[in-house]
């Protein structure tokens, strides 16, 4: 596909890194063999979420080979999401893309992404078609969760749909707008809008190294994006405690009118144990899903940072 041509816009390209030591100059390499041929301006902005390996080495090596290679270095691992955030707020291009370093996310789809974008499109987004070679379990509670959150929020977030994107600076800034501390991007995402365009393809295997998302971490990332994106949880707790109170009086006017008819008779202890466990574990149960939304509003008000960088390196600028 024939992309338009104008050297003098700058595509920026974060690359979130952590204990990559083995993917990141292949990654590096992979992408240059597609970008070398179009007349754009690039920077990579590998960002570093505090990682105990080689990772940042690699990178500054990388550095003194090609002065458009930048490091964000955080002082610590703060996850994913801030490194991506750090990414969004660092990069200087006209559009910035996020692509993962291990090569699960094509670079051949970085020339179709670059012409939707001189299109008009501003938000071109990738999709996996399949889950090929990923444990079934995972795959099955993957596609429930988007099943589920897109039942209970009004923003559709894409089943399958990757952080492999390209944004337009205006979607960019709005982006960087959205204040809060607990981040589920792929919801915010697309709760800004714009005109978008979803680009397919198949499962790729890393190209090196393991991942670092195991079960439980998906899990918590589940939670924190539907807290993050609908109330719904604390509606059913509502829902539920009315029913059960419901029910609960509707017992209480059998037993009385079985005492009042038959007589007083000894009651079982056994079915009152039942009761009590049955209601103090819904109890506890909707006492966590409040604690949830607490526990985040907690979070956002002390205002704490999404991450510290340590150290933010640009060769190029230093230069200047």
């Amino acid at each position: 596909m024939d992309v338009k041509l104008n050297s003098r816009k700058l595509i920026s390209i974060v690359v979130p890194c952590y204990n990559e030591e083995e993917t990141v100059r292949l990654f590096y390499q992979e992408v240059q063999t597609v970008i070398q041929n179009l007349n754009y301006e690039f920077e990579y902005l590998y960002v570093n979420d505090g990682s105990i390996d080689c990772t940042e080495k690699k990178v500054r090596e990388l550095m003194l080979l090609d002065q458009r290679v930048k490091l964000i270095d955080f002082s610590r691992n703060f996850g994913k999401e801030a490194a991506m955030l750090a990414g969004l707020q660092y990069a200087k291009g006209d559009a910035v893309v996020i692509m993962d370093v291990d090569l699960q996310d094509p670079p051949s789809l970085l020339p179709k992404m670059i012409y939707y974008w001189e299109q008009g499109y501003d938000n071109i987004y990738t999709r996996r078609r399949n889950r090929e070679g990923e444990p079934l379990i995972r795959s099955f509670f993957a596609q429930k969760f988007y099943q589920i959150i897109n039942k209970i929020s009004d923003v559709e977030i894409i089943d399958g749909a990757r952080d492999y994107r390209l944004f337009s600076r205006p979607v960019v800034e709005h982006l960087l707008s959205l204040k809060e501390s607990n981040r589920f991007s792929k919801g915010l995402f697309s709760w800004v809008g714009f005109s978008g365009v979803c680009l397919e393809f198949d499962h790729v295997e890393r190209v090196a190294g393991t991942t670092k998302w195991s079960f439980l971490k998906l899990f918590n990332y589940a939670i924190e994006g539907i807290t993050s994106f609908s109330n719904s949880p604390l509606r059913l707790a509502t829902y539920t405690g009315l029913l059960i109170a419901f029910i609960s009086f509707l017992y209480l006017i059998y037993i009385v009118s079985k005492t009042l008819i038959f007589g007083n008779e000894v009651p079982g202890w056994s079915s009152i144990a039942c009761i009590i466990l049955f209601l103090g574990g819904i109890q506890l149960l909707f006492l966590g899903v409040i604690g949830e939304y607490v526990g985040r509003i907690y979070s956002e008000v002390k205002h704490r940072p999404n991450y510290i960088v340590r150290s933010c390196i640009d060769l190029s600028h230093e230069e200047e």
